[in-house]
């Protein structure tokens, strides 16, 4: 089972138009409801590669009745946590002229002490049954930003694997806690490390310096059209799936993580988790739904990725 922890859901409402003209009245020939928030985006990724999921997240209201019906309807075992208030709203703009997405979020849901003393014990109550942990996504209100660190450190201690997603200070915080995996996209490594831009050679020779620094096991980094990177002690793999029209691209980077630790429980090496991570963010683009995967896709773009790996010198 993989055990997933998202602080900050939300109700992904995902809104089709042709294009986005400001200042016009523009129509919608269909929307549609999913689920929002990266732990609980990459359990549904997980569902669409065949995998057994476990998702714990907070949630409110009305939209957060939604989002469980949406997580309970992929065979998602959700523990929800229920709080007072509302879950956010991602209202996701889908320009099918253009494919390309936008977000307006809607709202905050603050999280109590209480709340996350309840978190961190369901979290340790399923932790022992757990394959791999998946926690992910930026902390609302109330939290912590020490609360990915307590994750790794939890998780450790039950001997178990744990790759973290996150960006900022609640990212900086884990590092000492040495996470198995630390995953960001190439933006908010960027942003993360304080670096001034660069090219993709500029931002790998940065991470590896990172990794480095932190004695971190894997950097993963998702790179958009330039693929997927991991930055291991030994090697830089790198792997890039051919290009797709995207239907829907939100959710692609927790694709990405629900297929590393899929491949990583499968035993596979670095080139081999890389291969299928690369096809399986690729075929995500290509579903309506937020991170929704159908293996077969998947299966049918494997064969086309790319993989370039060069051994690191000691």
């Amino acid at each position: 089972m993989f055990l997933t922890l998202t602080a900050n859901a939300a109700l992904d409402r995902v809104i089709f138009i042709e294009e986005f003209v400001p200042a016009t009245t523009m129509r919608a020939p269909r929307f549609i409801e999913c689920a929002g928030g990266k732990g609980f985006d990459v359990s549904v990724a997980l569902r669409g590669l065949g995998q057994p999921t476990t998702a714990i997240g907070f949630v409110a209201g009305y939209y957060g009745k939604l989002l469980v019906d949406v997580l309970t309807h992929y065979g998602i075992d959700i523990d929800p946590i229920w709080l007072p208030g509302e879950t956010r709203l991602a209202n996701v703009i889908v320009e099918t002229a253009r494919a390309r997405h936008s977000h307006v979020m809607i709202g905050a849901l603050p999280v109590s002490a209480a709340g996350l003393e309840t978190m961190l014990t369901r979290y340790q109550v399923h932790l022992p049954a757990a394959t791999w942990v998946v926690a992910a996504g930026s902390l609302p209100p109330g939290m912590p930003v020490t609360f990915y660190h307590t994750v790794v450190m939890l998780a450790h201690a039950a001997a178990k694997p744990v790759l973290i997603d996150a960006t900022g200070a609640p990212l900086l915080a884990a590092l000492d806690a040495k996470p198995d995996v630390v995953k960001l996209n190439q933006d908010e490594f960027v942003d993360t490390f304080g670096l001034t831009g660069g090219d993709l050679p500029t931002i790998l020779a940065a991470a590896q310096q990172v990794r480095q620094e932190y004695a971190l096991p894997v950097m993963v980094l998702t790179c958009g059209r330039e693929g997927v990177v991991a930055i291991t002690p030994e090697e830089v793999v790198q792997t890039q799936a051919p290009v797709q029209r995207a239907v829907n691209a939100a959710g692609a980077g927790d694709a990405a993580s629900a297929a590393v630790v899929w491949r990583r429980a499968q035993g596979d090496d670095w080139v081999e988790t890389l291969r299928w991570t690369a096809a399986v963010s690729a075929a995500s683009v290509g579903t309506e739904a937020t991170a929704e995967v159908r293996l077969a896709d998947v299966e049918h773009l494997l064969a086309d990725v790319r993989v370039s790996a060069h051994h690191l010198a000691h």
